[in-house]
């Protein structure tokens, strides 16, 4: 593949408005976690999309949210930073005639930063009748009046995402392959493979306790004789009362959550993979700025 032109885009939002759905569709594969639970996606990960003469690099943000923990400020931080130094910014909203806090605050720095902007409806696919997206559109060109585009979608049956690759296409500048062929992420695979555990939980477990985990890999090891990979995970959660609910009754509730992780790590690395999953508590760990750091989520 003969790439001559790069394009850096920003995917932004509130917390689940899809960003990390339009991501994967986008890439093709499954790089970001997913989840019906606001706030899933915890760090920038960069989504590699190869189309024709030119690389998109997309970066999906967490959702910019009200922090109530020393995370929570990383997060927020992150979003505020990933709209600097790119070409564009693609601000992702759900298909209502209302434009909230966070989405006034990322077009407030979107114009302080001088970008190109392209408002993505995602979800149309909810919507019973297309002309109410007149509705959402007047809203959003009320406050904000220099979209460069605006693109009606739908992330989870891929309508619309060739005009918005199209659209992107145009804020490619020429410059070399910043990622090569085959690689879809920045993220190391031990990296997926912890957010990918992460999420069973997020979908298997209820209300805060999702919140409350980190996953670290422990080991990444593959088997010389036959590519088997042996994973150990370590989940780190905030009471022993979690804890409990997490291995659940006879162990189920952990069963669970590592078999659905096994099924997807071995769709995402190709092989077979023998994992196990130790919990442990580690009290407050999202308002302790070293374990924080040590979890990958720098603040430098």
């Amino acid at each position: 593949m003969n790439i001559t032109k790069t394009a850096m885009i920003t995917v932004c939002g509130r917390p689940n408005v899809g960003k990390s759905s339009l991501t994967n569709a986008l890439v093709g594969e499954k790089i970001a976690i997913v989840s019906d639970k606001p706030q899933t996606t915890r760090n920038r990960i960069y989504g590699v999309v190869n189309r024709g003469d030119t690389q998109f690099v997309l970066l999906d943000t967490p959702g910019l949210h009200k922090p109530r923990s020393r995370l929570g400020d990383y997060m927020v931080k992150v979003v505020r930073e990933s709209l600097s130094s790119v070409e564009c910014a693609l601000l992702l909203v759900e298909p209502i005639p209302h434009v909230g806090e966070p989405e006034r605050i990322l077009l407030q720095r979107i114009r302080e930063e001088q970008l190109p902007c392209v408002l993505c409806i995602n979800k149309i696919d909810t919507v019973e009748k297309k002309e109410s997206l007149l509705e959402v559109i007047a809203a959003y060109n009320e406050v904000y009046d220099g979209f460069d585009a605006i693109i009606p979608l739908s992330a989870r049956t891929g309508d619309g995402l060739d005009e918005l690759l199209r659209q992107l296409e145009t804020y490619a500048q020429p410059g070399p392959q910043l990622f090569p062929d085959g690689m879809t992420t920045d993220q190391a695979d031990s990296q997926v493979c912890a957010e990918i555990v992460r999420e069973k939980m997020l979908r298997c477990l209820d209300k805060e306790i999702p919140h409350g985990t980190a996953v670290e890999v422990t080991k990444f090891s593959e088997r010389e004789d036959s590519g088997i990979i042996d994973l150990d995970v370590t989940i780190y959660c905030e009471k022993a009362s979690h804890k409990g609910i997490i291995i659940g009754k006879g162990g189920e509730m952990l069963k669970r959550i590592s078999s659905a992780a096994r099924r997807d790590i071995e769709k995402f690395m190709g092989t077979k993979v023998f994992l196990q999953t130790w919990v442990k508590v580690k009290e407050n760990w999202r308002d302790n700025p070293n374990f924080i750091r040590s979890q990958g989520y720098n603040d430098e």
